[in-house]
């Protein structure tokens, strides 16, 4: 049911997305702050919304098609308007493009193997690269204005976005192949 607790906060991820967006494209340090909180607010909502349907019993088809495309919406949506306003320093373009190209493989690989009855379930690595891209857009999110805005000058946030996004891109690459050969081995050639 689109009310229970779990539905709720996944679609509310969905609806933090345009929100994040606008107050990072209008990029002042204030703006910036905002986006980063209200992003880790909604990564917050992908940790509970399946952790809650599992404990209350609440698992519906509409929370196991739309949890993902939500994580998916909100990681594009942010990669692409930190792109989009050249705010991915140090070369981060890079593992931004294979996190977003591994996403849609992954993507079709399901809905491919779903026809097939066949499911290709989350490994504890790709959790682990999904904590370390989401630490990063928030990072590359905040940018080093908010530094400033904090007093701390010193403090070079989007060199730490940077780092963990290319840590999140190894990742991304290691875990896109696993979900590949796995997936491989339901297709016919």
């Amino acid at each position: 049911m689109l009310t229970d607790l779990p539905n709720v906060l996944t679609i509310s991820r969905i609806v933090a997305i345009p929100i994040v967006v606008v107050f990072a494209a209008w990029g002042t340090p204030q703006t910036d702050a905002a986006a980063c909180v209200l992003f880790i607010l909604a990564g917050i909502t992908d940790y509970f919304d399946g952790k809650l349907a599992r404990s209350r019993h609440q698992l519906s088809d509409f929370g196991r098609m739309f949890d993902s495309i939500a994580d998916k919406l909100l990681v594009g949506a942010c990669l692409m308007v930190l792109a989009g306003f050249a705010r991915l320093p140090y070369l981060s373009l890079w593992p931004a493009i294979v996190i977003l190209c591994r996403e849609i493989l992954v993507s079709g690989m399901r809905e491919y193997l779903a026809e097939r009855r066949a499911s290709l379930p989350v490994t504890r690595l790709a959790k682990w690269k999904t904590g370390f891209q989401m630490t990063a857009i928030g990072f590359l999110l905040a940018g080093d204005g908010t530094g400033m805005l904090l007093g701390m000058p010193w403090l070079h946030v989007a060199l730490i976005g940077s780092v963990l996004l290319w840590i999140a891109a190894a990742l991304t690459l290691i875990t896109g192949w696993d979900y590949l050969t796995t997936g491989l081995r339901h297709v016919d050639l």
